[in-house]
């Protein structure tokens, strides 16, 4: 209950209770809400200016800041491993995969080469934590494209292997008459006594003996581009395309198991041995040729002859003798 005061009145000598007014009791109010405000408002700038004295909203910003710095330590330690396993891949590729399929290596620097011209980081400076994203940014971006560069080599590495296996079923690697069909080999690659003229020339491939009617095998893939005896001195005889600049020739053959346009494989029976054209005797005249020119049969045996069957051969072939066309 709140006091009650009084006042003396000269007036009627006695003493008069006193009314507060209601408007002064409401500025008292108002007065003390003001002040209330304005010592609060004191509290808090001096609270903000006082070194040491963090706000909740600062704590808070410090709080996901770290968070984020921990983060961008997170982003950077598997940056570094997917750099590390970057790099030994690059290593395999440039000093195993691409040299075992004779595709020059890729500069160092092209792999890692930066990104030169405008800066493409601007809008990340200015900020107190700019050298950590930028520097993050930037190894990201170096290791995109590092990862572009050796997604582009493995594709051609891939595309090497297919044409690497291509190349090898296409290769003519193996002697088109089997040995134990043979008579013997009569003639080999180079000068040789001419069976018609006795003069010295050169033989331009190799002649193998073996009876009338004898199989005839193609040595590798490809596709039958004659098979005539339209060309002069070879009589009835067969040429395959085998790809890559390779092709083999099989002359005087008696008949054919192929006809022009014909794929075929390693292996397939494509004639028989015959003596048709300028030939003395039954034998089978084999050519090959590696980007138009001809060249010595005797490198392309490895398919399907022993090493003792192949030194045999050799010797055989380096005889200068007479050939059978």
């Amino acid at each position: 209950m709140s006091k009650v005061k009084y006042y003396y009145d000269s007036d009627t000598l006695s003493y008069r209770k006193i009314e507060p007014k209601k408007g002064r009791k409401f500025g008292y109010v108002l007065l003390f809400i003001a002040a209330a405000g304005l010592f609060g408002l004191l509290g808090v700038l001096i609270l903000y200016n006082i070194p040491g004295v963090e706000t909740p909203q600062e704590k808070s910003m410090k709080r996901e800041l770290a968070n984020l710095e921990f983060q961008y330590e997170i982003l950077n330690r598997k940056m570094a491993q997917a750099e590390e396993v970057l790099e030994d891949l690059a290593n395999r590729d440039n000093n195993l995969y691409r040299v075992y399929f004779e595709a020059n290596p890729i500069p160092e620097e092209q792999r890692k080469a930066g990104f030169g011209g405008i800066n493409r980081y601007k809008e990340l400076e200015g900020y107190d934590n700019s050298n950590l994203i930028i520097n993050s940014s930037q190894r990201l971006d170096i290791l995109t494209k590092q990862i572009v560069v050796q997604s582009l080599s493995l594709d051609e590495i891939t595309q090497l292997a297919e044409e690497k296996e291509q190349l090898l079923e296409a290769i003519p690697a193996i002697q088109p008459v089997n040995n134990e069909d043979l008579t013997r080999m009569a003639s080999g690659y180079g000068y040789r006594t001419d069976p018609f003229t006795k003069a010295r020339k050169f033989h331009w491939g190799m002649d193998f003996t073996a009876p009338r009617g004898t199989p005839v095998y193609a040595s590798g893939n490809g596709v039958v581009i004659r098979a005539d005896n339209a060309a002069s001195g070879y009589g009835n005889h067969i040429r395959i395309d085998h790809g890559f600049g390779y092709q083999s020739l099989y002359a005087h053959l008696y008949k054919y198991n192929v006809k022009k346009g014909q794929k075929i494989k390693r292996g397939d029976l494509i004639g028989f041995v015959g003596s048709t054209g300028r030939s003395e005797a039954p034998h089978l005249h084999y050519e090959i040729f590696k980007d138009n020119e001809r060249i010595n049969p005797i490198n392309f045996y490895y398919g399907n002859l022993s090493a003792e069957e192949f030194a045999e051969l050799l010797k055989k072939s380096q005889q200068e003798n007479q050939s059978l066309d």
